[in-house]
């Protein structure tokens, strides 16, 4: 069938109108909620891995962002958008918005290069193989002053218990009985770690070590020689790490530049 002139140009202009209708996806009270909004929130869902992209994910998100709407109206309508605190909050969502995607477009023009992971992977790989490939099990006992080390000291001599006498600790460790797990050498301090590796399994340290923190009396547990993962296994933490090391020197940076009173 061959429509004439006048009925072309309606049939034109309600197939142009479609594509309008259907950007939104529901109004509510006269305000519509755009299929971008939809299509937004099923992007961040599925990049998240939380779920695959679906009809009924569409649907349930469509449910949510008209139960949003349906709120956020009459929130308005009772004026919370104008308490000093509401407005705080928003002042500070807005904020981390703006940050977040200043820093996002930073690491997008500053990328982690792969050759950047190697390094920081071979430097740490090389820390770790310190004190002949080794690391220590280690307990510890950290108190204020050097006679408090020398009393627990003498009170291990005479067959106290270290796990018990641990409970003093001034440092989180007390409730594991002074226990420290399993870490290199080179992640104590220097005087620590120094007292640590001279230690045989089974040792405590017959005075007391001082160091920053206070007095320390150490129990060396076990050895066992060092497992580094692979770089392929480690690679995205590294990046990770290396990518959280530039934003921060790109915030002191800008900090330098900017004049605080």
């Amino acid at each position: 069938m061959i429509l004439k002139p006048a009925r072309l140009i309606l049939a034109l202009v309600a197939v142009a109108a479609i594509p309008a209708f259907a950007q939104n996806v529901a109004t509510v009270n006269g305000k519509a909620i755009p299929a971008s909004r939809v299509d937004q929130v099923v992007k961040q869902v599925v990049a998240q891995g939380q779920q695959a992209d679906s009809p009924q994910l569409r649907e349930a998100i469509k449910k949510d962002l008209i139960g949003r709407e349906v709120l956020i109206q009459e929130a308005d309508k009772q004026g919370y958008g104008t308490r000093p605190e509401v407005k705080a909050q928003l002042d500070n969502a807005r904020q981390s918005i703006i940050i977040n995607a200043l820093l996002a477009d930073y690491i997008k023009k500053n990328p982690v290069k792969d050759a950047d992971i190697k390094a920081e992977y071979d430097k740490v790989k090389a820390q770790a193989m310190q004190a002949g490939g080794q690391e220590y099990h280690a307990r510890h006992i950290l108190v204020a002053t050097e006679a408090e080390a020398k009393d627990i000291i003498t009170k291990l001599k005479g067959g106290a218990k270290f796990e018990d006498l641990a409970k003093v600790s001034k440092d989180g460790s007390a409730a594991n009985g002074g226990d420290l797990g399993w870490a290199n050498p080179s992640s104590y301090v220097k005087p620590f770690a120094d007292a640590l590796v001279a230690l045989k399994p089974g040792q405590i340290t017959q005075t007391p070590v001082q160091s920053q923190f206070g007095f320390h009396v150490i129990k060396l547990e076990e050895t066992r020689p060092v497992k580094l993962p692979t770089l392929e296994e480690v690679k995205d933490r590294v990046a990770e790490s290396l990518q959280q090391k530039k934003l921060a020197a790109y915030r002191d940076e800008l900090m330098k530049k900017a004049k605080i009173q």
